[in-house]
């Protein structure tokens, strides 16, 4: 009896390993954010990433892409990334995904989001700035998101078929708590495996 229970709780266990290794770590993340962003309102999504084609990450500047998360998330972008910040004008969504490769978060509004709201994002930017950009979008018009790109180092770069898994958040109204929630689940998990420490704003 004592046998077959231990037997079981390994399977779990080897079953959650998998579980975590092919998600890059975003499995277990996954149903706290999803619960606190259901709370706000707010719809929740994790996608597998996908370039434009097998192997091609990154684009030449005005290269169309096509991403399967609004705001994009995860997928082929500009070589290089926006300078880490808060800015009050939008920034250029292609060198943004490339910022997400790096483990970072981003925070978007949409122009009709009130300036009181705005204000709101950037005292919880400020908080913690680290692998962080702040940035207008107007086709979100009157609501906001924040995104970031997840995977497993050893596997990007490695596996053709591997690009790790994007994750999106889109609300009516911003929540402090259930950003932070998603915040601390997924920043610093990009999968270049890059140290959130690299990642400072004005960099």
């Amino acid at each position: 009896m004592l046998f077959g229970i231990l037997g079981a709780s390994a399977v779990v266990l080897v079953i959650a390993a998998v579980a975590f290794l092919t998600l890059g770590g975003s499995s277990s993340a996954d149903s706290g954010v999803l619960s606190a962003m259901k709370s706000s309102g707010c719809t929740f999504k994790t996608v597998k990433a996908k370039t434009i084609k097998p192997g091609v990450v990154h684009v030449q500047e005005g290269t169309v892409v096509k991403y399967n998360t609004f705001p994009p998330s995860a997928g082929s972008h500009y070589p290089t990334p926006a300078i880490w910040g808060f800015y009050t004008t939008a920034v250029e969504p292609r060198l943004l995904v490339h910022n997400q490769e790096h483990g970072g978060v981003i925070l978007w509004w949409g122009d009709k989001v009130p300036q009181a709201t705005v204000a709101k994002i950037r005292k919880f930017y400020d908080s913690s700035p680290v692998s962080m950009v702040g940035t207008l979008f107007k086709p979100l018009g009157n609501r906001v998101a924040i995104t970031a790109w997840t995977g497993d180092p050893a596997k990007y770069g490695q596996d053709p078929n591997y690009y790790g898994f994007g994750h999106v958040a889109v609300c009516p109204s911003f929540n402090e708590s259930a950003f932070k929630k998603f915040r601390d689940a997924y920043r610093g998990h990009g999968p270049e495996g890059i140290s959130m420490s690299v990642n400072q704003p004005g960099t």
